[in-house]
């Protein structure tokens, strides 16, 4: 399968029509469709279905997108890094997760050093963007603790937060300050579905996961986390910096007694090649006081 090849294809998706593909390319329509169904053949799978209208995917096709933009995306950073002056820091950062405050303040002093030098943020679920880390297409991610340090290197970034629950005005809760132990064990609860987050509440409250009364599970809250409580499914667990500073008055936010603080991490993959524009923005958020 060539890089080629790859281009071709996702134009086809991208475009949905044959035709227009071809004119993006600058190669002849029935030259791209023969190339289109030489793909097919040598992966033995069909991965376009041709409407009358417009051209869409099969799943397969749909895997094979993805996977595309992830190779293409890594070729032309490698080509980059390449063929960047010596004499100059030219090169793209890319990082995934949830953006720190000190994390984008080392952002803005290398761009200001080093002109350069860009930055890609990529903004998705955790196994998402663990997943583009493994494949090199992420240079790190940000991540709340703990980390797997046995595959990933982790820097500890000095931005901190603390769990708690989020759970509705109506329920008996609600009059309470907080939530201890042995309340929690027997709640209902939408829990991030992290192992290592679960771990950690589950040892905060001397227990195992399993023991733990998990309604739902969630990778990443979108919109209004109000919803997901609002639903009566269960009440939230969830840390207070993703949470508005102003509260629906609908529900009311508790944090956890003993407190359970966690920390945000820089991590990137053990290992890695890192390369110099990298090393300079791990420098300077090192040099953070």
């Amino acid at each position: 399968m060539e890089i080629r090849v790859l281009r071709y294809f996702l134009a086809v998706a991208q475009e949905e029509n044959i035709t227009r593909a071809a004119e993006l390319l600058h190669i002849a329509q029935p030259s791209l469709s023969k190339q289109m169904m030489e793909l097919e053949e040598e992966l033995g799978k069909q991965l376009l279905i041709r409407g009358k209208r417009r051209i869409t995917l099969t799943e397969e096709g749909i895997l094979l997108r993805k996977r595309a933009e992830e190779i293409l995306e890594l070729v032309n950073k490698t080509e980059q890094e390449i063929t960047a002056d010596e004499k100059q820091l030219v090169g793209k950062i890319s990082i995934g997760g949830n953006l720190q405050p000190s994390v984008l303040k080392a952002t803005a002093d290398l761009r200001e050093k080093h002109p350069g030098v860009s930055f890609q943020f990529y903004s998705s679920d955790a196994t998402d963007v663990m997943e583009r880390l493994e494949h090199g297409t992420l240079d790190f991610t940000t991540l709340l603790a703990p980390v797997d340090t046995s595959r990933y290197e982790a820097l500890c970034l000095p931005e901190h937060s603390y769990w708690g629950l989020l759970v509705r005005m109506d329920s008996p809760m609600a009059k309470a300050s907080c939530v201890h132990r042995e309340e929690i064990k027997g709640l209902p609860l939408i829990m991030h579905r992290r192992t290592g987050l679960q771990q950690s509440i589950a040892e905060w409250a001397h227990t195992r996961p399993e023991r733990l009364n998990i309604a739902a599970t969630y990778n990443v809250i979108y919109g209004n986390p109000l919803l997901l409580v609002q639903s009566g499914l269960g009440n939230l667990l969830v840390t207070r910096d993703l949470l508005t500073p102003e509260l629906d008055p609908g529900v009311r936010f508790l944090p956890l007694d003993p407190p359970l603080e966690t920390h945000y991490m820089l991590v990137w993959k053990k290992n890695a090649a890192l390369t110099k524009p990298v090393e300079r923005f791990l420098a300077m958020l090192n040099a953070q006081e």
